[in-house]
């Protein structure tokens, strides 16, 4: 059991370690194992159907894929007792005020929500979304101090890659100069009317 625990918790690590943008879809129920590799996702859809919890105190188990560690950074020890000692089921908007969910919508719009947050994604500086999905799954493990410095020689190594144009799906020399330009065509500009008012409801 030790070493089936530690395969399943190499899998979520892999998942989450992903240097691409990772996306859950949920709807019905998302328990246990389910629920743990959402929180081992980049984002959270859910549709107002779902429901999501952790059951296994009343199967007499408990999580192993980050049912505890990957909550308790999530949402606080207190609520992560709470889902894990009581073992409730709980709607999808309570995920979203936890922490745990970015957005519950319509239970016929998932699929839409899926592809437009995909869509704006793909228009962005990839190299950049590697590494700010690096800094805050790192930084967040690390102390205030450390986690500064890491982010300070993160913009360097941005501004780095940026201006040497050796990364092929980076901005090159062309992100801010361009924004700045307001060049209708320019796709900095349209990624940025694109992201403006995206999810601020």
């Amino acid at each position: 059991m030790f070493r089936r625990v530690r395969y399943y918790q190499y899998m979520a690590n892999t998942l989450e370690e992903l240097d691409k943008i990772t996306i859950a879809s949920v709807d019905g129920n998302c328990v246990g194992g389910g629920l743990e590799v959402t929180m081992a996702c980049d984002f959270v859809i859910c549709t107002e159907r779902a429901r999501w919890g952790m059951p296994e105190v009343d199967w007499g188990i408990t999580p192993g894929w980050g049912g505890t560690t990957r909550m308790v950074r999530l949402i606080g020890r207190r609520m992560t007792k709470e889902i894990n000692l009581l073992g409730a089921l709980h709607p999808a908007k309570r995920g979203v005020d936890l922490g745990l969910f970015n957005r519950v919508v319509g239970n016929d719009e998932l699929e839409a929500a899926t592809q437009e947050l995909v869509e704006l994604l793909q228009m962005k500086n990839h190299q950049g979304l590697r590494q700010l999905k690096f800094i805050i799954n790192k930084n967040v493990e690390a102390d205030l101090n450390t986690a500064q410095g890491f982010e300070a020689l993160q913009t360097a190594y941005t501004s780095s890659v940026n201006l040497t144009g050796a990364v092929a799906d980076a901005d090159d020399r062309h992100g801010w100069a361009s924004y700045v330009k307001k060049d209708p065509e320019s796709p900095i500009t349209k990624r940025r009317a694109t992201s403006i008012d995206f999810w601020v409801d």
